[in-house]
């Protein structure tokens, strides 16, 4: 049976796409066993016809794409804990406010109102906060990185200078 099965897969040419997964799916085999050398690495792009300049460079784009995914694994996790934040200081305002209206006017609208449209508000809160694609949140996520940017930048110009008057 194991025959059949070579020589049906055998002559047929395969597509760029199917050969990229079957690579994958060896490699992935292959990292199960132990870790890939840079050496080991190499010698499969030059194997596969991958020139070392072409292997550098999607090294290079590799680790940007790490580096970036890690920042927004953090930015997504900042997100999240601020609108944990606002959602436990909605809870403890309008609970507040929801006793204080049924003790002074034995009812709640008043409380009720607020606790509405507040919610209005952090419910659009948890929707951005939980939406992780699209154009909105590509913006926030640059918009977030360069402040983080400026921020590290700032704060090392300011370490000289007062290094500067230390000295």
């Amino acid at each position: 049976m194991e025959n059949s099965l070579e020589t049906n897969l055998a002559p047929a040419p395969l597509q760029q796409e199917d050969a990229q997964q079957i690579l994958q799916i060896a490699m992935a085999r292959r990292e199960e066993s132990g870790e890939l050398t840079r050496d080991q690495l190499a010698e499969m792009a030059m194997e596969l016809g991958i020139s070392p300049e072409d292997l550098r460079a999607a090294e290079l784009e590799w680790q940007s794409r790490k580096v970036e995914l890690t920042e927004k694994q953090m930015f997504d996790q900042q997100r999240r804990q601020k609108f944990r934040q606002d959602l436990i200081k909605y809870a403890i305002v309008n609970s507040f406010l929801l006793v204080l209206n049924l003790v002074t006017t034995q009812g709640v609208a008043f409380a009720l109102t607020i606790a509405l449209l507040w919610g209005l508000g952090l419910t659009l809160q948890g929707w951005r906060t939980f939406q992780t694609e699209g154009d909105a949140y590509e913006k926030a996520f640059s918009r977030w990185r360069l402040k983080k940017q400026l921020g590290s930048s700032l704060g090392t110009i300011a370490d000289r200078v007062l290094k500067g008057m230390q000295s």
